[in-house]
């Protein structure tokens, strides 16, 4: 079965509790992301949600992990937490200008995490999905929306992903609704429901099951676990597939990461 590549990765790569239990003891802080980076194939940077960061820091990620390694950044909340999303202009060019495009061809997509209050506005998404920028400074960019209110479980909002080229973030979560629609050109799979009491955060047959989901998404197809809001199916394609173990029992995420990664 052809299709296209694949890349398991966590949230982040400082966290207390990976000292001892997935960073080697006394391995230096300064070398964390080093070592991440050679044991996943991709990252979901959440501090970039928080603050900015200077163009020299992207390019010391860029220049810290191996080829083929992928970074995918958060958006900054001052894009996604405003009332009206349409006047989010500014602080999107901001977000997007600060030297992300340092990474290169690490630079992977830019995920725009909704608060699980904001509801379905279709005028307001609309108009939110057109400003985000294709390419900045030459460098491709690929966005996905998270969203969290059951509201977005309509055919509308996977239209209107799909006519603007943008991915829906499909989230394992026990929390807020899932959404299972192909809309982008690339597939964004995030795993949340961890338990600490499986040793890779989930048990072998889930993982399988995952490893199997995510073949299906590079190949082209959707998955028949995915629950999806749209009657049709997105055309059958190979697509990049991210999957991100993040949240949940975080302590096992960098496991489940990579357990996906062997069985893939």
């Amino acid at each position: 079965m052809t299709h296209a590549p694949i890349r398991a990765g966590i949230g982040g790569w400082t966290f207390e509790p990976w000292r001892g239990s997935f960073y080697p003891p006394k391995w230096p802080i300064k070398r964390e992301l080093e070592y991440a980076s050679r044991h996943v194939s991709a990252i979901e940077v959440n501090g970039t949600y928080y603050s900015s960061f200077k163009p020299a820091t992207f390019a010391a990620w860029r220049d810290t992990t191996p080829d083929g390694f992928v970074f995918a950044l958060k958006a900054s909340r001052y894009c996604v937490t405003r009332k009206v999303l349409a006047q989010a202009g500014e602080s999107i060019a901001r977000f997007v200008g600060q030297g992300i495009v340092e990474l290169g061809d690490k630079l992977g997509p830019l995920v725009w995490q909704f608060a699980d209050t904001r509801r379905f506005d279709p005028d307001d998404i609309a108009a939110f999905l057109h400003l985000l920028p294709r390419a900045h400074e030459g460098v491709a960019l690929r966005h996905a929306v998270h969203v969290r209110h059951d509201s977005f479980l309509v055919p509308e909002f996977v239209a209107l992903c799909r006519a603007a080229g943008v991915a829906i973030v499909y989230a394992d979560s026990a929390d807020y609704p899932v959404i299972g629609d192909v809309s982008g050109d690339f597939a964004y799979v995030r795993l949340e429901n961890a338990r600490e009491d499986e040793t890779a955060g989930y048990a072998p047959a889930a993982l399988d099951r995952w490893a199997d989901a995510a073949r299906t998404l590079a190949a082209g197809g959707t998955p028949d676990t995915f629950p999806c809001a749209a009657p049709d199916c997105a055309p059958n394609v190979p697509r990049d597939t991210f999957v991100f173990a993040i949240n949940g029992a975080k302590v096992r995420a960098p496991h489940t990461a990579m357990a996906l990664l062997k069985r893939l």
